[in-house]
């Protein structure tokens, strides 16, 4: 019951830090593209990164896991969101936006991924 209770703390955090950071790059870009989405998918792709590499390297508590991996992480990074706004942009006929949205959250949230592994595995 513990980690659900984790999770749960994790996962408010994560989905205030999403809406902020959301209205942020809104007021800062305009709303013609998902900035926003892209923004904290690549922040919760490189976190989720350093995650993975401390797990790796050392026994990391379940309950840290439970809180940051799967509910810090997973409420602040959204698939959802990254699909439909990917499908208004293609209803709306912006296709070259759509396509740029999609190639953007996949190559560079990977990169993402990538770099938080190797940031952390660069210390040992």
């Amino acid at each position: 019951m513990t980690n659900v209770l984790l999770v749960a703390l994790g996962g408010s955090i994560g989905a205030v830090l999403r809406y902020l950071l959301s209205i942020f790059m809104i007021q800062l870009f305009g709303s013609s593209f998902p900035f926003g989405t892209l923004l904290v998918n690549l922040l919760g792709s490189f976190l989720m990164g350093v995650v993975y590499a401390l797990g790796q390297l050392s026994h990391v508590n379940p309950e840290i896991k439970a809180l940051v991996g799967v509910g810090l992480l997973g409420a602040l990074t959204t698939f959802s969101t990254f699909s439909n706004e990917t499908l208004l942009l293609i209803q709306d006929g912006l296709w070259h936006k759509a396509v740029l949205n999609v190639l953007l959250n996949v190559t560079l949230c990977l990169l993402m991924v990538y770099i938080g592994q190797q940031l952390v595995f660069s210390r040992v």
